[in-house]
């Protein structure tokens, strides 16, 4: 709001309102904000969780500090959703698209998970939402991220077509109007690559000219299991205090500086990545994220006086995928979000051989001593901050690493 309102009276030579119009401004702005709105309104939250004894229920997993969270108010997540809503609502571009669809995203993954608290706490059942209808959710958020892409004429990949070399003095130089083609691509970015994009079209290419055309039907398959795929990871990972706050913090920033980058034409050019016009306006929503992810911190770092349930981890691991997915960079996520990766797989590993030992030996045995591999390293006697810190660690890692992809190809 604040974004179209100085806009309009810049247009009057309104003193200071052309600040506007900076992406760093907003997006400090933004940070700043969700930071104010997580500290300041979170404690009233949580009062008011705990006045309507909206508590976890903690089961007997046999893990040390266990039943010391129980009765810690859950459904935390409405704090992050506040304080990411907010800030984009004064300071973002609400005619970009991909803000939309941002905004969308958080919101309806938000509610799942919210749906998903509200039967675990005040229906008493434990099992929550049943998974079949949260899938579903997740699918048809990725069926209306993956057509809106397609059909949207404001999504678009500038490509430029010229083959003079790059020079300080050219690059710094308005581009030529005739080297400029816009087009509607199923691109993205493969890491560690020279020539470094990949087109989903060509696995579909036995089909000759359909071939583009079935590309897109392949693109929103994989934007659907992506956004399935790093929700749930999310959502597995928040079972340790701060554990998954501060790792979609680094997560979230890391893309931030891609959606930057990738929004500059200068930028793009001189590290020869994808220009996409437009997704500049996502830093304001990493902007936002960083600051509700950090504020939720003060509250959710050990001892946690508040836990984010499904509500948060849901949006917030939706939001990462949907983020990736928008400034082409969703193959970047197993070494950015591969924390959440290993989380999954540790689940997934386990149930499989559990299962696959049961029925060759009539006993199920186990990989891990408990999944996610979080519990794992609790069983193995490690305390609580100390799994915490060094995963966020790992993170960090691995955060660099995938900005090192920039260069390194």
């Amino acid at each position: 709001m604040f974004y179209h309102l100085f806009q309009y009276l810049d247009s009057f030579d309104f003193p200071g309102a052309g600040v506007f119009e900076y992406l760093t401004f907003r997006a400090a702005m933004a940070i700043i904000t969700s930071l104010i709105i997580s500290m300041l309104f979170g404690k009233r939250i949580i009062q008011y969780l705990q006045k309507k004894q909206i508590g976890e229920v903690v089961r007997d997993l046999g893990l040390e500090g266990q039943y010391q969270k129980h009765g810690t108010p859950s459904m935390g997540g409405v704090i992050i959703l506040a304080s990411i809503l907010i800030p984009i609502l004064l300071f973002g571009n609400l005619t970009n698209t991909y803000v939309i669809l941002m905004l969308v995203s958080i919101v309806w993954l938000g509610l799942i998970g919210f749906l998903d608290d509200y039967i675990k706490i005040f229906k008493k059942n434990k099992a929550g939402l049943a998974g079949k209808f949260k899938i579903f959710g997740q699918i048809v958020l990725g069926l209306v991220v993956g057509i809106t892409l397609m059909l949207s004429e404001d999504v678009f990949i500038r490509e430029y077509i010229s083959d003079e070399p790059l020079t300080t003095e050219n690059l710094l130089n308005q581009y030529d109007p005739s080297q400029i083609v816009d087009t509607k691509s199923t691109k993205t970015t493969i890491p560690f690559v020279k020539n470094h994009e990949f087109d989903y079209a060509y696995l579909v290419a036995f089909l000759g000219e359909k071939g583009q055309k079935w590309g897109w039907v392949v693109f929103i398959i994989a934007v659907i299991f992506i956004v399935t795929a790093v929700s749930n990871g999310v959502n597995l990972s928040d079972g340790l205090d701060g554990l998954a706050a501060g790792t979609t913090a680094i997560c979230g920033t890391t893309l931030g500086v891609f959606a930057w980058l990738s929004g500059n034409a200068i930028y793009a050019k001189y590290l020869n990545i994808m220009y996409i016009p437009y997704t500049g306006e996502l830093v304001i929503f990493a902007g936002a994220l960083l600051g509700a992810t950090i504020g939720f911190l003060w509250y959710n770092a050990y001892p946690a006086q508040v836990f984010m349930g499904d509500t948060g981890s849901l949006a917030l691991g939706g939001s990462l995928a949907v983020f990736a997915i928008l400034i082409r960079k969703e193959l970047l996520i197993p070494i950015l979000c591969g924390i959440f990766l290993v989380e999954s797989l540790s689940v997934l590993i386990q149930v499989w051989y559990f299962k696959r030992t049961k029925k060759k030996f009539g006993e199920g045995r186990r990989v891990f001593l408990m999944a996610p591999l979080h519990h794992h390293y609790q069983k193995k006697g490690y305390t609580e901050p100390k799994i915490v810190l060094r995963f966020w660690i790992v993170g960090l890692m691995l955060a660099v690493i995938t900005i090192v992809t920039l260069k390194i190809r």
